[in-house]
């Protein structure tokens, strides 16, 4: 159920609803934004809220990311329990490196990436998170926003939970998998606290089984006591599967690993407290904190051999921020931002042998310690300069202390401190209700991300921060009922001797990049549910050979439906998702990835629901070149590889628990 309530500055309006199904999880009233409902908070005009009852499961009962984010590709990178990589128009976001992920725990962002990691530069990894709990979804573009810091390149993504759970048991598998979640509201109806826990097993798709185990916690607890509200959130995970891996394509029936000894173990905690603190009615003091670890033991091959990756870290933060509302014309919020992440036996080792039957000895080839430390001021005022015309504008400086500790070859440890500034601004055209001009923003930001230390197989120390520039231009308008919004966006990135390859320990450069994209999005709410759609092409090249960026998409379309007024009593949800042909450097190419996936749900009962989720998919993900041997070839030559995309059905049972009566 949807309904479109408007409200003007000092208004308030009072909701009757009336529910006449049983609800699986607490009904919350979610309120979203567009274009002139920016404020201090949230000051990008391209963000997007998106409510979980619109949303699918991107991955019932699997691991990856949660749910699907319309538009945004989010696919495995090589199977097994491994960290989705993230697309965007004209970004590939290796693991998240460019692409900011939050939980937000009360008014906290609390970061999820993972700098430095042993596979990759900015490791955001959603598997932590279990799915019913989620609420909300807000995407926006990541440079304009002063409390979006490192990764914020290109995007930035806030994962928000409900404030309460109606007790469920879910059940879901098919042939391979099985995963079992269960949640829970402690407490009196008000109390805004829920315990969620999931336990899940599965062989994945290919002919090597997976023997994957999953083994999550997430809870959530709010605590009103006089002027504060203390927001606490937690996070305990654990996973191990062997990893299916990357296969050359166009090989007929070939649907499995290249290497049988691949596997991933990874375990994390993680603990966020925020308090906001209500000075008065015009002015809050935010103040959080959060602590995780994190260990990674990875076996992988990419057609060079088996390598080890290993690491353990400790994250540590600290946030306060001051906001001031003084009238319509000018709002106020100062903060500062401290945080540590500290990778420590961050190895790399490998073993040259491609038999199958063989583990090692293992020749080391990289062992360091990292340490990255941010000390980060910011502020940002907002207000109306006309009834037209609005404005937001911020400043954040982030001083960084790079600690590389060299196991291997003491020489090349170093300290490195850099400071940098981000300016934002956004100036937009708000007319009138009523009117026949449409909504235009304008944006500028610079944003960046930490690059790795570590100097791996290299010979010289690397350029410690990647630093973007960003424009963007957003037209929002309502036509006949229609949310119409057209967003074009230039972003250019420097040229860069920032990374180690995470296979091999190689430094390599980046050349200066240029990345210019245009997105047509347009949703349309009905009585029986919604539709919408967005079409995104991007150019993304780098400056110095002119070349595509390989593996940035050039071409991602979505669409997506819900209609909550079936026969026979049943919900639907589909949505339709096709990246076209990307380059994925030296002459090659991918084949497109078409995914079409849905859902069917029926209330059995005041206690049951049940219902099939599918996915109908053609291509392969994590598509890119490697030099690998194929049976009955002399010699190993380049080639594209991927994972294999299957399709599958997966049936879900869900038991409402507790006290319940018939609707």
């Amino acid at each position: 159920m949807s309904a479109d309530v408007i409200l003007k500055a000092g208004e308030s309006a009072v909701l009757a609803l009336r529910f006449e199904q049983i609800a699986r999880h607490a009904e919350a009233v979610t309120v979203s934004a567009a274009a002139e409902g920016v404020d201090l908070e949230h000051p990008d005009p391209s963000q997007q809220i998106h409510v979980r009852d619109e949303l699918l499961d991107a991955n019932p009962g699997r691991p990856g990311a949660p749910v699907s984010i319309p538009g945004l590709p989010i696919e495995t990178a090589s199977g097994g329990i491994k960290a989705p990589q993230y697309f965007a128009p004209g970004v590939a976001g290796d693991h998240g490196e460019p692409i900011a992920q939050y939980f937000q725990a009360g008014s906290y962002l609390v970061p999820n990436n993972l700098s430095a990691n042993a596979h990759g530069n900015g490791y955001a990894d959603p598997n932590v998170m279990i799915a019913p709990v989620i609420e909300t979804v807000e995407t926006d573009g990541g440079a304009f926003n002063v409390r979006e810091g490192d990764h914020s390149v290109n995007l930035a993504a806030t994962y928000g939970f409900l404030p309460r759970l109606e007790p469920f048991l879910d059940l879901t598998g098919d042939s391979r998998d099985i995963d079992a979640v269960a949640g829970w509201s402690p407490g009196q109806p008000s109390t805004k606290a829920w315990v969620a826990v999931e336990a899940s097993y599965g062989n994945g798709f290919l002919d090597t089984l997976e023997h994957r185990q999953q083994y999550k916690v997430n809870g959530y607890r709010v605590f009103d006591i006089g002027r504060h509200e203390l927001t606490l959130f937690v996070i305990g995970y654990y996973g191990w599967s062997m990893i299916p891996g990357l296969v050359p394509l166009g090989v007929p029936g070939l649907h499995d690993t290249i290497d049988p000894r691949q596997k991933d173990q990874t375990h994390t905690g993680l603990v966020a407290l925020n308090d906001i603190w209500h000075l008065d009615p015009s002015s809050d003091l935010q103040v959080s904190g959060m602590f995780r670890t994190y260990n990674l033991a990875l076996y992988s091959n990419f057609g060079d051999g088996l390598i080890r990756q290993s690491e353990f870290r400790t994250v540590a933060g600290g946030n306060a921020t001051y906001i001031k509302k003084l009238d319509r014309h000018l709002s106020i919020m100062a903060g500062f931002d401290s945080f540590r992440d500290a990778p420590q036996r961050l190895d790399l080792d490998h073993y040259l042998s491609t038999n199958p039957a063989v583990y090692g000895p293992f020749v080391p080839v990289t062992a360091n310690n990292v340490t990255i430390g941010f000390l980060t001021p910011y502020v940002a005022i907002d207000g109306r300069l006309t009834n037209w015309l609005r404005y937001d504008l911020g400043w954040r400086r982030d001083q960084i202390d790079f600690v590389n500790q060299d196991l291997l070859h003491p020489l090349n440890s170093y300290q490195k401190w850099a400071g940098l500034n981000s300016p934002k601004a956004t100036l937009s055209l708000v007319p009138p209700e009523g009117a026949i001009l449409p909504i235009v923003a304008f944006s500028f930001g610079q944003a960046f991300f930490t690059n790795d230390p570590r100097i791996g197989t290299g010979t010289q120390q690397g350029t410690p921060v990647s630093q973007a520039h960003s424009m963007q231009l957003v037209v929002d308008k309502k036509i006949e009922g229609i949310d119409l919004r057209v967003t074009l966006g230039r972003l250019t990135q420097e040229a860069t001797l920032a990374k180690i390859d995470p296979d091999t320990g190689l430094q390599y450069d980046l050349g200066p990049s240029r990345n210019r994209f245009v997105t047509v999005a347009a949703r349309r709410y009905f009585g029986f549910g919604m539709l919408q759609g967005s079409l995104s092409k991007a150019d993304a090249r780098d400056l110095s050979t002119g070349a595509p960026v390989p593996e940035a998409p050039r071409l991602i379309s979505d669409f997506l439906g819900t209609v909550d007024k079936l026969p026979l009593g049943l919900h639907g949800r589909a949505e339709f998702e096709d990246v076209g042909r990307t380059p994925l450097g030296d002459g090659f190419n991918s084949v497109p990835i078409r995914e079409f996936r849905g859902a069917l749900t029926r209330q059995l009962n005041s206690r049951i629901e049940a219902g099939v989720e599918f996915l109908i998919a053609g291509g392969y993900t994590g598509q890119t070149t490697e030099v690998l041997a194929v049976a009955g070839q002399m010699s190993p030559f380049e080639q594209v590889v991927g994972v294999y995309l299957p399709s599958y059905v997966t049936l879900t049972v869900n038991y409402r628990l507790g006290r319940t009566s018939r609707p």
